[in-house]
């Protein structure tokens, strides 16, 4: 609410001793921000002020704090929003602004809104306090901003004395926890250690009762209560008290009761034990080891609640001890137990949800090397192969002669009784006539001798028309072989004569090569290191070279038993034939590379025999 002029005069001793207060005010932020603005507003005399922050990478401002909370209803806060967002904006650039004096435009209010900039050790967030006057004030807004300005380090000055103040207690609790680990380390059994523990709370933090509990299996049992060296598990007390520790465990924070404002946490175990024992106030602390809970502390008293600094200094002591009960916890105990322990957390890490990616990767390693030592695979032997066949024809010149036609190249698939070449035979032909002529001849001549009884004449004549009837024979075979065809169907392998057409001839030269290619079979080259592996129906398959995407079966027909001297040492001849029909693209002299069946043997074996048998001919005298 605005004051009046003497109410603002009178109260103003009041107003700066208040506001000089704050600097050192050593409640917790949520009281001092109330209370500071509070100080402001009455210092400015408005009507109302907000706390307003925004982030360095934030657009929109955000209302931290409102003093009175019921002041800012009665301005009209639609359109206020927008003012004092713009406010706070140029106070946060310039340090300070206000609105000049001036009529409002319709339907806005009247009132003043004025800036001013918050001095704060924050780099990430800037604070401007906004203020409302409502009314006429008897300071001009210039002189308001001034004194505003004046108290705008109070922030700054508490937050400066509250580090002052955390640093000295951080030094309190570190030296308290170097007292305590003294006193650990020289105890060397793990009950001792924890007794040791809750008697030293229980001293320095004046608690009626302090209790370790420490996870075993899927629950927290009780091990230790100060100046109490035996108690039974199955008391009633007891079982409560693992079942407020169990609360703090599943939820691995500090727990208080009775149960601070604004805290969420389940407390209902801790309310019932509270009950049930009489202990107005307790706290529970979780124990961690690698940031995982391992136990819990839980301190009773009746005096006082604990207070926000004493729960920050146990929870300095509970982590620091952590280690040391841990380390304790695991070797206080006989050889099976202390193995059983690392057995099983050894298995929980291998088959814990942690370090997926690595545990796979372990998996498949070792499933390979399993299935390299243990596994069975197909054994093949390979080796290059040749196309052949057995059916190969020569085809010679019949007779002297010269090249008439020719009717084929090489490569030409060519039918039985295909025409090949042919010679030509007009001077057959001539030497048919005159044959011919000599038979007639010499039959005419053998009737005028017997006409005339020449018995000698006609002898002679006859044996004259027998010759020429035998060369006249011999001139029509030569006719008749005049054409070269192919003995069988197959494929032209030589006999490129296309050019000499005309080129004489002589008997006996190879014309043509015709190898026949439903009767090839692969003939493959088995290095001698390998030819025990191969034997007679074993099965196999081919690539050629020059289609290798395809692969065609094969069986071994025949092995060589005498070796024969290749580039790289002595091969074994091996005879493959095709059990299925060859295709028509096949032709002899193709190769590429075979490999046949040998049976399933080890992977580790198929992979380091070659090294093995060279070592063992190295080694071996």
């Amino acid at each position: 609410m605005a004051y009046e002029q003497e109410d603002y005069r009178r109260d103003m001793g009041g107003i700066i001793e208040a506001l000089e207060s704050m600097r050192r005010f050593e409640g917790p932020p949520g009281a001092f921000w109330p209370a500071f603005l509070e100080g402001a507003v009455r210092l400015a005399g408005a009507t109302f002020g907000l706390l307003m922050v925004r982030g360095p990478d934030e657009e929109a401002w955000k209302s931290l704090t409102v003093w009175p909370a019921q002041g800012v209803q009665g301005a009209k806060a639609k359109d206020l929003r927008d003012r004092v967002e713009d406010i706070a904006r140029t106070s946060a650039q310039r340090g300070s602004a206000w609105e000049d004096g001036g009529p409002k435009p319709h339907g806005r209010s009247n009132g003043v809104v004025l800036g001013v900039r918050l001095v704060l050790e924050e780099k990430d967030r800037v604070s401007v306090g906004v203020f409302y006057f409502e009314k006429g004030s008897p300071l001009s807004l210039e002189e308001i901003a001034t004194r505003l300005k004046l108290v705008a380090d109070i922030p700054a000055a508490y937050q400066v004395g509250r580090m002052a103040r955390q640093a000295r207690s951080d030094v309190v609790h570190f030296a308290e926890a170097l007292d305590l680990m003294v006193l650990l380390n020289a105890e060397k059994r793990y009950l001792a250690a924890a007794m040791t523990l809750c008697n030293e709370l229980a001293s320095r933090y004046r608690s009626d009762r302090v209790s370790l509990g420490w996870i075993k299996g899927a629950y927290v049992r009780l091990q230790a209560i100060s100046h109490m060296e035996r108690f039974e598990k199955k008391m009633d007390v007891v079982q409560s008290l693992e079942a407020a520790m169990e609360e703090t465990f599943d939820q691995d924070e500090e727990i208080l009761w009775p149960r601070p404002e604004g805290n969420h946490a389940v407390v209902r175990e801790h309310e019932a034990f509270s009950r049930e024992q009489g202990s107005p106030y307790m706290v529970s602390v979780p124990v961690r080891v690698d940031d995982e809970p391992v136990g819990v502390v839980t301190c009773e008293r009746s005096g006082e609640p604990f207070s926000e600094d004493e729960v920050r200094g146990l929870r300095v002591l509970c982590d620091q001890s952590a280690r040391r009960l841990s380390d304790l916890k695991r070797h206080d105990r006989w050889f099976g137990a202390r193995a059983a322990v690392s057995l099983r957390e050894g298995l929980g890490k291998l088959l814990g949800v942690e370090h997926t990616f690595a545990k796979l990767l372990g998996l498949v390693m070792a499933a390979a090397l399993a299935f390299l030592i243990f596994g069975q695979w197909s054994y093949r032997v390979e080796a290059p192969f040749v196309l052949k066949t057995d059916d190969v024809a020569f085809l010679p010149a019949p007779f002297d002669g010269y090249i008439h036609e020719v009717h084929v190249k090489v490569g030409d698939l060519v039918d039985e009784m295909n025409p090949l070449l042919s010679l030509d035979i007009r001077e057959l032909l001539l030497e048919e006539s005159m044959a011919i002529a000599n038979q007639n001849r010499y039959a005419r001549e053998a009737e005028k001798a017997r006409a005339q009884n020449a018995l000698a004449d006609m002898r002679v004549a006859l044996a004259l028309e027998e010759q020429a009837r035998a060369r006249l024979k011999m001139v029509r075979f030569h006719i008749d072989r005049a054409e070269v065809k192919a003995p069988f169907a197959g494929i032209v392998v030589e006999g490129e004569l296309k050019e000499l057409l005309g080129a004489p001839v002589r008997k006996g030269d190879v014309l043509f090569k015709v190898a026949r290619i439903d009767k090839m079979y692969s003939e493959l080259k088995v290095d001698e290191r390998d030819v025990h592996e191969v034997s007679e129906g074993a099965s196999g398959e081919i690539a050629f070279v020059s289609r290798p995407d395809l692969k065609f079966p094969i069986r071994v027909e025949r092995l060589d038993p005498v070796a024969v001297a290749g580039e790289e040492g002595n091969e074994f001849l091996v005879r493959c034939h095709f059990p299925e029909e060859a295709a028509a693209w096949w032709r002899p002299g193709m190769s590429g590379v075979a490999k046949i069946d040998a049976g399933r043997r080890n992977l580790f074996w198929i992979l380091t025999h070659r090294t093995l048998d060279f070592i063992r001919l190295w080694l071996w005298w």
